[in-house]
């Protein structure tokens, strides 16, 4: 009987993908500890109904308005937060 002896090639598994393209850093902050406090704040006063828009006055309403509203305080402030995102929408008539 002979016994099977399994083949002496070893494969080099390449699990892991690198992209060169991609870089990740995990470790920095994008936004700072200043600006996450002013945006907390800023839901605060939405919740209580004191947080108002910036032209109109209106009351805000919106989760993603008061988050807004707050980043743009931040800004102003000088706290860490990321540029603005140039709109993309625009009228095409």
């Amino acid at each position: 009987m002979a016994a099977k002896k399994s083949s002496g090639s070893k494969r080099k598994s390449s699990s892991k993908k690198q992209s060169s393209s991609k870089k990740r850093s995990s470790s920095r902050r994008k936004y700072s500890k200043k600006a996450s406090k002013t945006v907390e704040s800023a839901m605060r006063r939405k919740k209580r109904g004191t947080l108002k828009s910036g032209r109109s006055g209106k009351k805000v309403t919106s989760r993603k308005q008061a988050i807004a509203i707050g980043l743009s305080e931040a800004r102003k402030k000088g706290a860490k937060v990321p540029k603005k995102r140039s709109s993309s929408k625009k009228k095409s008539s």
